[in-house]
């Protein structure tokens, strides 16, 4: 084959865009940064409480029970076994909101608890009735992506990456001029490493038709990282949901724990680059949850069926966020993240959208 692994693939990647020497000038000391990252369809269960014992045991779900126990569920602290960086430095550094378990609560407010309207409400700040299906087509409301590609100092300065190939639709691309490198899209490379990554993509299992693996997804995001330096990226990792709706509880779980890996290498790079270090906020969140109650039912998720997958949870870091500090009322909400996202730009998200989710009250 190529030369590539999967067990090397993250390092190696993360090698190309560390080693890039040269770069802008580095910026003024108030031009804030963002990385907006979800990890699609992972549940707060998994997040809170680490691997379920009893489902990583199962072999209806699990291909070699044994494998699974020892790297996830027999280490002592089962949730710094699978999300270390979330866990281990976000949550410490910075906020982690939506263990339930501790009274904290985060969720979706849309009404059909499934991706298409969960990212809508995410990006756009408030939850669309008319969005029913994740065939939806392009999106009618305007994104935070778009509306910052607008704004001076921002205007071509915002990149999407993500594995599943909707969110061409979901951003709309077209009309918001923001560029969108998602699914299986095969674009001409700008880069050598881009052609690496377009490499390994050609060699990689197409598991699925509409969503590529996360590894491919996180070779972009890293170069466009090096290469573009865009005030605002917004990445999407896809396999956590896809393994899970499989029912393949040992494949969903490498997957949360290689996506806790991609973040802490994204965080690396930009710790690494003059452009980004020391004025980058990082915000992790998740489209919806999964079901609760019976053996089957944490692969699957929607409100008409599968009560308990409106559940999810937000976790932020950066020079502005308090660590520790969590929002008042019972309640946190997704609609809330896009106020945030500008909050942590030090816009007024008000001048977005009046009517979105108030900003979370998370900062200095």
């Amino acid at each position: 084959m190529t030369g590539l692994s999967w067990g090397n693939i993250g390092r190696w990647l993360a090698g190309l865009a560390l080693a890039a020497a040269l770069g802008p000038p580095a910026l003024a000391a108030d031009d804030r940064r963002l990385v907006l990252v979800t990890l699609d369809g992972l549940d707060w269960t998994e997040v809170f409480r680490g691997a379920n014992p009893a489902r990583a045991a199962d072999r209806a779900f699990v291909h070699e029970p044994q494998d699974v126990q020892a790297r996830f569920v027999a280490p002592p602290d089962r949730i710094m076994a699978l999300t270390p960086f979330l866990t281990g430095v976000v949550a410490r550094q910075g906020v982690l909101l939506g263990d339930r378990d501790k009274g904290s609560c985060f969720a979706v407010s849309n009404e059909m608890w499934f991706s298409y309207p969960g990212y809508n409400e995410i990006l756009t700040g408030r939850p669309d009735p008319k969005i029913r299906s994740n065939e939806h087509g392009p999106n009618a409301n305007v994104t935070v992506l778009e509306w910052l590609n607008r704004q001076p100092g921002f205007a071509g300065q915002v990149r999407a990456v993500a594995s599943w190939d909707r969110f061409e639709d979901i951003v709309n691309e077209a009309r918001s001029g923001v560029p969108v490198n998602d699914g299986w899209d095969d674009l001409p490379a700008r880069t050598p490493a881009e052609a690496k990554v377009a490499e390994f993509a050609r060699w990689s299992p197409r598991l699925w038709s509409t969503v590529r693996v996360d590894a491919v997804t996180h070779g972009y995001a890293l170069e466009a990282l090096r290469h573009d330096k865009p005030r605002v990226l917004f990445v999407s990792y896809g396999e956590t949901d896809d393994f899970a709706h499989e029912g393949r509880y040992d494949m969903t779980l490498d997957a949360a724990r290689r996506t806790d890996g991609f973040l802490a290498e994204l965080w690396a790079a930009l710790q690494a680059d003059p452009a980004y270090r020391g004025r980058t906020t990082l915000i992790v969140t998740t489209d919806h949850g999964r079901g609760k109650g019976g053996a089957e039912a944490w692969k699957h998720h929607g409100k008409a069926a599968h009560a308990g997958s409106d559940a999810t949870w937000f976790a932020a870091m950066g020079p502005d966020v308090l660590p520790g500090a969590r929002p008042p009322g019972d309640c946190a909400h997704a609609d809330q993240v896009a106020a945030t996202a500008l909050r942590a730009l030090g816009l007024d998200w008000r001048a977005f959208d009046p009517q979105a989710g108030a900003p979370l009250e998370i900062f200095r």
